[in-house]
């Protein structure tokens, strides 16, 4: 017996990885030109694929002096997500102005399929480049990547004659090309990926999508695939909403059955909007009570502060301090009463969007 539980705690240590999912996404940056915080964040959003968007940051870190970085843990959805790990040169103050619309001219980004269990790595490629190479098991996790080799000929193309003609006939073939590439790779999300970019509305051929809406089943077809693979997820919900909504728009004369089913989908749609809204308005709210309450906080408080916000334990924040563990305790007490709060959770909570 004490033989077999010494094997099982032995098999523990040495392979930690088959008993419990973890991921690990790691890489390099060029420290010459980027000494920023690097972050990870997790895309629930298909219209915010490239950009900076603060409420999708999970994590975030900084690199060693060889420009090395390291994120980890085992907190990911357990089935494939879309991730971009991005960092940039912004100042604090400059992030509260280039982050209003998703956009900062100083980052650099690179977007991936993974999950909970995956191991991921970025090296350098050629000339010290970053962000343009993945390493992975999960072989979904570089195929944004191939999918952006197969859009640039596609500009290129249709850069060689700018006319409209030249659009309308490279517009098809393209679309197919596309569609029949991704729907290969046997991965809904890299499709997704593709469809962004073909119905996004500021985009050239957003007409020739509404065209191409109109007589291919490939989009009912995706919207199948999505339902089967990823049943609950919120890319399944945002796309079988936007297609409904895109298909009124090109025949809005359908049966009325069929234009209240529409209608439905996009009161819902409101309503989500108008939640995420007043959402926003109420943490707006609760952030500037919170920014006034701080300004009482003493030295030593706002010490505490920081650290509670760095996920730190009382003996840890103590040990840093130089303190005894009681006197932490009676910081913490006096931090949640001028802070009006009665727990971390909440106290992170005031803070965790900033």
């Amino acid at each position: 017996m004490r033989l077999l539980i010494f094997t099982l705690y032995f098999m523990l240590l040495i392979s930690p990885r088959v008993t419990f999912s973890q991921y690990e996404f790691s890489g390099y940056v060029d420290t010459k030109n980027w000494s920023g915080d690097i972050y990870l964040s997790l895309i629930e959003d298909y219209r915010q694929l490239s950009g900076v968007y603060p409420e999708q940051i999970i994590q975030k870190t900084i690199s060693d002096s060889t420009g090395y970085f390291n994120f980890s843990g085992d907190n990911l959805p357990v089935q494939n997500h879309m991730y971009r790990i991005h960092i940039e040169n912004c100042s604090e103050d400059e992030k509260k102005l280039v982050h209003f619309n998703g956009f900062c001219p100083e980052s650099k980004e690179i977007l991936f399929i993974a999950n909970n269990t995956d191991t991921l790595n970025l090296p350098f490629s050629f000339d010290r480049e970053m962000f343009c190479k993945i390493v992975s098991g999960n072989q979904k996790s570089n195929a944004f990547i191939k999918v952006d080799s197969v859009i640039d000929e596609m500009r290129f193309a249709f850069a060689s004659y700018r006319s409209q003609t030249n659009r309308k006939i490279n517009a098809k073939k393209w679309f197919t090309t596309l569609q029949h590439y991704v729907q290969k790779q046997n991965e809904p999300l890299t499709e997704l990926y593709v469809y962004s970019f073909l119905s996004n509305k500021s985009n050239n051929l957003y007409a020739n999508y509404l065209e191409d809406l109109k007589h291919n089943t490939y989009y009912d077809d995706l919207l199948v695939r999505l339902q089967k693979k990823y049943p609950n997820s919120t890319y399944t919900k945002q796309y079988n909403i936007e297609l409904a909504s895109d298909k009124f728009l090109i025949n809005p004369k359908k049966a009325s059955s069929d234009n209240l089913w529409i209608w439905s989908l996009l009161g819902i749609l409101f309503l989500s909007i108008s939640f995420n809204i007043l959402q926003y308005l109420r943490y707006r709210k609760k952030r500037n009570a919170s920014s006034t309450l701080e300004k009482n906080l003493t030295q030593q408080e706002q010490k505490v502060l920081d650290l509670i916000l760095k996920d730190k334990t009382n003996k840890e924040i103590a040990s840093s301090m130089f303190v005894s563990i009681s006197t932490i305790k009676t910081h913490i007490n006096n931090l949640y009463k001028k802070l009006e709060v009665s727990s971390r959770d909440e106290v992170k909570s005031l803070y965790i969007k900033r």
